[in-house]
């Protein structure tokens, strides 16, 4: 378990790949209730959407990039408090995606003795490399002495 006292400034780090499925889009779009035909409608997407074929929802690639393996799963995250995006460029089903970190400011909390805050500079980028979303994410990770 990585504490917040032992993440610093600057440490870079990228996560695991994973291929986007069709079936992937459609969970989404069942959990989260957003059929859009932009995303779940080959006729609508091909005929009047503006990439020609079905995009991914931002939100599924911004959730999905919690979920790939990367050294911030060994970090004692107990929440997760800002998130942002910006997204850059269309995802299709068959894309495969990671991510980039980079830390960008580590301080402990002043109102949670015993955390830290810790800002993350993420990339997402879809193969060959091309940059499809970034932001940032700021967690708060436990420190060595505060026990959950």
């Amino acid at each position: 378990m990585v504490h917040f006292e032992q993440i610093t400034a600057g440490e870079r780090f990228a996560s695991a790949r994973r291929t986007l499925t069709e079936a992937d889009v459609m969970a989404f779009a069942g959990v989260t209730g957003d059929f859009n035909p932009v995303h779940t409608d080959a006729l609508f997407a091909r005929d009047e959407g503006l990439f020609g074929t079905r995009v991914v929802h931002g939100a599924l690639l911004l959730a999905m990039c919690f979920g790939l393996h990367s050294a911030r799963d060994d970090w004692k995250v107990l929440a997760l408090l800002e998130c942002r995006r910006r997204f850059v460029a269309p995802v299709f089903a068959g894309d495969t995606v990671h991510c980039r970190y980079t830390v960008e400011a580590v301080r402990a909390s002043e109102s949670r003795p015993g955390t830290g805050l810790v800002t993350v500079a993420v990339e997402v980028l879809k193969e060959p490399e091309e940059l499809v979303q970034d932001g940032i994410d700021v967690l708060i990770v436990g420190g060595a002495r505060v026990r959950f």
